[in-house]
Order: C-alpha cells, then sequence, then structure tokens
C-alpha cells in the first residue's frame, strides 16, 4: 500500500467584502477533506490511498489578486486540484488561470452563467446557475398574488447579481409583469438612501435584487427604517445567512433563493428512485457535525464547500485515478445526489460544466426569526408570510 498526498488548492477572501461567505464555504471544503483523511482516505485499485491536504491564500476579495495566486496555485505549489474562490467575478478571474495550466477546478460560491460560455474543458459548477436564482421568487410571488404585477429590481454592480437581474427581469417581463425600477448601485454600498427614494416612487408590489451579504443587509436594515410599503422582498446571499436573524425586525418576512437549507431532506433511496448516484453523508449528519466543529447552523455556502469536495471524491472514485482526463470524463457523465441535491451537468462546447441538476428553494424569516422554506410548496416547513407588514 502507497500513500499519495493530494493537494487542493484555493484562495479565500480572510480579507475583503466576502468574507463571510467566503469564510463558510471553506469550513465546508475542510470539514469534507477532514472526514475523508478521517476515514482513511480514498482507496484506488492499484493499492493507492490517497490523502488530502490544502494549500490556499487570502485573496482579498480581489479579481487581481486571485490571477497571481491561482498562477501560484497550478505552478509552484503544483496543485493536483483546484477549488474556486468565493464570487462569480473571482471565480472568472481563477478559471482562465485553471485552464490554462490544465488543472480541473470545482467551483462554488460562483453562479453567473457566463463563465461556462467560454469554451473551458475543466471547470464545474457546483451551484444553481445565476439566470435562475430568482425566477423561483417570482413563481412563488405569482402563486400568491396574481394582482400583484408592479416590480423593482435594485442589484449590485457585480458580475453575479447582474447576471442575476437581467434574467430575473426578462423572466418576470415574460409573464407579464411591469418591472417600474431598474436599478443597480455600486459594491460596497452602504447608505440606500437614493435607491430607496425611487423605490417609493416607483411604488412596486415587490422589490428583488440585491447582491451579497453586506450589501444585502444594509438593504434590508433600510428598508425597514423607512418603512418602505412593498408587499414582499426577495434578496440574493444575505437571507439565507444564520446571522441574517441580528437584524431583528428587518429581517421579519425577507425572503431570498438558497442553494441548500438544513430542512432540506434527500435521502439515498430518493437517489436511487431517480436513477442517480448517492454519494456522502445525510442532511442530518452533515448538519450535526458543522454545528459540532464549528457552532453555528451551517448556511449554503457551507453546504457548496461540503459538496465540491464531494464532487472531487465521486469522480476520483469513478475514475479510479487522479489524472485530470480521467477525472473530466467521470464529472461529465455525474448523475449523482448528495444531502445539498442533485449535481449534473451540460456537457455541450457552447456550456460544458454549466450545472443543470441542482435546484434553487425559497426562504423567508417568519415573526420568530426563524428561518423558514416557503418555496417550493413540495418543500415548504412553513407557509409565505405575505403581504409583509400584516
Amino acid at each position: 500500500m502507497v500513500t499519495q498526498t493530494v493537494t487542493i488548492g484555493f484562495t479565500a477572501s480572510i480579507t475583503g467584502s466576502y468574507n463571510t461567505e467566503s469564510t463558510r464555504q471553506v469550513d465546508g471544503l475542510q470539514l469534507w477533506m477532514d472526514d475523508v483523511n478521517n476515514a482513511g482516505g480514498i482507496h484506488l485499485s492499484d493499492g493507492t490511498v490517497l490523502m488530502f491536504e490544502s494549500k490556499s491564500y487570502d485573496d482579498e476579495s480581489n479579481k487581481d489578486r486571485v490571477q497571481e495566486l491561482y498562477t501560484t496555485l497550478a505552478t509552484t505549489d503544483n496543485a493536483d486540484f483546484l477549488i474556486s474562490p468565493y464570487s462569480s467575478g473571482l471565480t472568472a478571474a481563477a478559471s482562465v488561470i485553471a485552464e490554462q495550466y490544465g488543472k480541473v477546478m470545482i467551483t462554488t460560491g460562483a453562479a453567473s452563467d457566463d463563465n461556462y460560455k467560454q469554451g473551458y474543458t475543466g471547470v464545474y459548477q457546483v451551484y444553481t446557475p445565476s439566470s435562475r436564482y430568482l425566477t423561483s421568487s417570482i413563481d412563488l410571488l405569482a402563486s400568491l398574488d396574481s394582482s400583484a404585477k408592479k416590480i423593482a429590481f435594485v442589484y449590485e454592480n457585480s458580475t453575479f447579481s447582474t447576471g442575476v437581474a437581467e434574467a430575473a427581469k426578462a423572466y418576470a417581463e415574460g409573464l407579464g409583469y411591469d418591472v417600474v425600477l431598474y436599478e443597480g448601485y455600486d459594491a460596497g454600498t452602504t447608505d440606500f438612501s437614493a435607491i430607496i427614494n425611487k423605490v417609493q416612487a416607483a411604488a412596486p408590489d415587490a422589490i428583488l435584487g440585491g447582491g451579497h451579504f453586506a450589501d444585502g443587509e444594509a438593504l434590508a436594515r433600510q428598508l425597514n427604517e423607512k418603512q418602505v410599503p412593498v408587499k414582499f422582498v426577495s434578496l440574493l446571499v444575505a437571507p439565507p445567512e444564520p446571522s441574517f436573524s441580528e437584524l431583528g425586525d428587518a429581517a421579519k418576512g425577507i425572503a431570498g433563493p438558497s442553494q441548500w437549507e438544513p430542512q432540506v431532506k434527500f435521502t439515498e433511496e430518493g437517489a436511487v428512485a431517480d436513477g442517480t448516484t448517492w454519494i456522502g453523508p445525510t442532511g442530518e449528519d452533515f448538519v450535526s457535525e458543522y454545528t459540532a466543529a464549528y457552532g453555528e447552523d451551517p448556511s449554503y455556502h457551507a453546504a457548496g464547500g461540503y459538496a465540491a469536495g464531494l464532487l472531487l471524491q465521486y469522480a476520483i472514485q469513478t475514475a479510479d485515478s487522479i489524472d485530470p482526463d480521467a477525472i473530466k470524463a467521470a464529472l461529465d457523465g455525474a448523475d449523482l445526489t448528495t444531502f445539498y441535491g442533485n449535481i449534473k451537468f451540460d456537457t455541450s462546447a457552447d456550456n460544458h460544466g454549466l450545472q443543470v441538476g441542482h435546484a434553487m428553494v425559497v426562504v423567508q424569516w417568519d415573526d420568530n426569526l426563524v428561518k423558514q422554506i416557503v418555496w417550493p410548496e413540495s418543500a415548504a416547513t412553513a407557509a409565505p408570510i405575505y403581504p409583509l407588514g400584516q
């Protein structure tokens, strides 16, 4: 028996605006790595036992820093596999480097569709694409109130958020909604007074948008402070985070799309029934282990980090190798289910690596500051609060 160390390289936003989300993503990935190593590694048929270590750097939430550091990971550190940084913009920068040096990279915390239209052959997406991020919230609104037809989009000017807003706007207009405001704001915005004035003047039934955690939290707080009369609010990224409840009354009724929630249950029996391959722990076991390790409930960012590791594990076990071409072939053929949900990829030349299996849920904070799943109905843990303030 020969033991071989496999190096997984990535950057993390230890500093910068993406710190909250990135930290949890890395925590999830590290938990997967600990689980595999503690279980004795991955055994190949030739007797090799693979054990895992990570090599990482602080990208400072900076795109220029990402390209420099992923070049280091791919060359100086010779990482066997790469995991993306958090955010679509940083991942776009890392993807160029991964492809240039022939490294397979699993992307998590990166939902933009555009990254998978660049002709890459070794970049694979775990998240539901941004084009489908807010469509579920629009479907929820339609199910609640057929008379609510005016939507305001207020979104961060970032790769991810702009892509989400563009796709959701087109989807809403296709369903007959009137987009009464379509307003972007700069990353790092903390004062939303001017935008809120525009929202109030447009008098929408619903507000959709946001960007990342810090700006989403600030927007929700200021909407509450100014008592903006709106029936429904769904924001990106921030509401699913457990710490969003610290806003108190400002969190109540705020909804948001989530890649995963602890209450969602996917099972091995369900995977078999669906004709997919099951891998990894149950949702209950993941939540219990994560909470014990980090002292908080896992967010979908943490689940995405762990799922990225599971996907790599599946590919290695299926390929019975860490050869990049064999890993790519395994990933191209993947149709698996984990506690996080289904994972399957578009393998066409135009969209190679785009996630096509995973679906979103919509969460909302109730009056007791408990996060509930409110859409789809089949997964709901509570009825939606609608309209807000009643």
